[in-house]
């Protein structure tokens, strides 16, 4: 069962894993000759146009984008977290719903296999992947950034571990939601949905004290960016509540699935 789920959700892996390095090499490979000290002095001025509030957002305040590590930093874990998340939740929703999608759900039903078994190969497979992308992007950066030029590795490790938490917890919700339909094509949409209004949350949190409040309804809060870039550390808590909230939506679940009517 694992190894014919492992095969199954290969080729989308490696389809998303290229987009994410595609879209790295060329940052690597055009930023050395776009960024000269002309373009920089034009830069800096342009930053000075915009909000204060604007500039937080992105971690601009805190990290000049003047290298290809700063351009990371900033707009770069953007591109990061949304392509995981949105990958971590196309693969939880979909993970368990195509077995009655593609019909292969009777086939299992006819073989000695317990649900619960069916729902911990699909984690088992889902965690491997999810995490191997992150690796994987995480690596193809340490190299990339190597050639470029000088960077703080340990920051740079940490900051590669951080997309861990908002993936596994998207992974999980959409997991979840999707024991409640049949149709893998309205998940489609709605983890789509819960990445983009997450993201969208996190980032108006951070524009003015009245909308902080926003940031406890955001998964992304969780990859907490910017406390590793000043203080090169993970915060614990992050950790503790990514652990518990997987957990927690697992057993929702597990409990969800087994009384589920399999068509």
């Amino acid at each position: 069962m694992f190894k014919r789920e492992m095969k199954i959700n290969l080729k989308s892996f490696i389809i998303w894993l290229l987009i994410l390095i595609g879209l790295f090499l060329v940052v690597f490979l055009m930023y050395p000759s776009i960024i000269n000290s002309d373009n920089i002095k034009m830069m800096d001025e342009m930053m000075k146009v915009f909000p204060q509030e604007i500039l937080k957002a992105f971690n601009m305040d805190i990290s000049s984008i003047d290298s290809a590590y700063g351009w990371l930093k900033t707009e770069g874990f953007v591109f990061v977290l949304l392509i995981i998340g949105c990958y971590s939740g196309l693969l939880g929703s979909n993970i368990l719903l195509k077995e009655e999608s593609d019909k292969t759900i009777e086939y299992l039903n006819s073989l000695p296999i317990k649900r619960n078994s069916i729902i911990f190969s699909k984690v088992l497979c889902g965690l491997i992947y999810i995490i191997s992308m992150i690796f994987v992007i995480g690596l193809f950066n340490f190299v990339g950034l190597s050639l470029s030029g000088e960077f703080d590795k340990t920051q740079y490790v940490l900051l590669s571990i951080t997309p861990v938490f908002p993936a596994l917890v998207v992974f999980f919700v959409c997991m979840f939601l999707s024991t409640f339909t049949h149709k893998s094509k309205k998940m489609l949409g709605l983890s789509l949905g819960i990445v983009l209004i997450g993201y969208v949350l996190q980032m108006f949190s951070s524009i003015a004290e009245s909308t902080e409040f926003l940031k406890y309804f955001s998964m992304f809060t969780l990859a907490d960016i910017r406390n590793v870039i000043i203080d090169v550390k993970i915060n614990p808590i992050m950790i503790i509540i990514t652990a518990c909230s997987s957990v927690i939506f697992l057993v929702l679940t597990i409990i969800r699935y087994n009384k589920k009517e399999l068509v």
